[in-house]
């Protein structure tokens, strides 16, 4: 699992993420803004209390939650399969 060490909300339903090994960017989340259980982002204030559980996911109130190792692949861009690469998904494909 990715740890994130540091995020920080910024405008446009984008967050600045710093992960433990380093990995640092910022992932635009704006695509599920306002959707489901994402509605209630639209209370900009929501959005902006983003705070890193103990499990090292991203947390907002009412349980709201995204996992840090989606968010990674979504940051650097790398399949499942280049991250996790002793997965039963990349075992496989080889």
């Amino acid at each position: 699992m990715h740890r994130i060490e540091e995020v920080r909300a910024l405008n446009g339903f984008r967050l600045w993420l710093r992960y433990q090994d380093g990995v640092s960017g910022e992932v635009d989340l704006s695509d599920i803004a306002g959707r489901g259980v994402f509605e209630v982002w639209r209370d900009r204030r929501v959005f902006e209390a983003v705070r890193i559980s103990e499990s090292g996911a991203l947390e907002w109130a009412n349980e709201l939650d995204l996992c840090s190792d989606a968010l990674y692949l979504r940051l650097t861009g790398k399949t499942p399969e280049e991250v996790f690469p002793h997965s039963r998904a990349a075992q496989a494909h080889a």
